[in-house]
């Protein structure tokens, strides 16, 4: 009899793909803050409706639910970091790469996020396509949300269709 592994590959798969995304999220928003110097500059377009606009994010997610207090903000790290720790130990026992990638996207954005909340009291959002209809200023840990939640609802409606 075999023993299976701790954490399979597609467990690695997602915690490797999180891992990638808080590295790519807390560089872009480094580079924003700290080297292009957003925050002096507000809004800044960088290419036809592409646009750079220095936006810092009390709420949720896309600005809903503010949580300006200090109890607030250390909720929404907390809630964050278990919501990370919650997928990490779903996706270690993974058995689907769009599960993992899914995984790995979602945890991997609220990391970042979290990191900010607690670094700065607030998202650091920059991401600016309003001028698409699309009215809200996000993050690259954002997209890495949204784009990981669509993967997982595919997943789900995949793993429906062939039971």
């Amino acid at each position: 009899m075999t023993s299976s592994p701790l954490i399979n590959r597609h467990g690695w798969t997602a915690y490797g793909l999180a891992l990638a995304v808080v590295v790519l999220d807390q560089l872009s928003k480094h580079w924003i803050l700290f080297v292009y110097d957003l925050p002096s500059r507000i809004s800044e377009q960088v290419a036809g409706p592409f646009f750079l606009t220095m936006v810092w994010n009390q709420g949720v997610s896309f600005g809903l639910l503010r949580a300006d207090q200090d109890l607030g903000r250390w909720l929404l790290v907390a809630f964050s970091v278990l919501v990370a720790i919650a997928l990490a130990v779903w996706a270690r026992r993974g058995d689907r790469t769009l599960m993992a990638l899914a995984l790995g996207l979602v945890m991997g954005g609220a990391i970042g996020n979290a990191i900010d909340r607690a670094r700065f009291g607030a998202v650091v959002d920059f991401i600016d396509v309003s001028r698409l209809y699309f009215p809200w200023v996000f993050n690259i840990a954002d997209a890495a949300i949204s784009v990981g939640v669509v993967l997982l609802l595919l997943d789900g409606l995949r793993r429906d269709s062939t039971t």
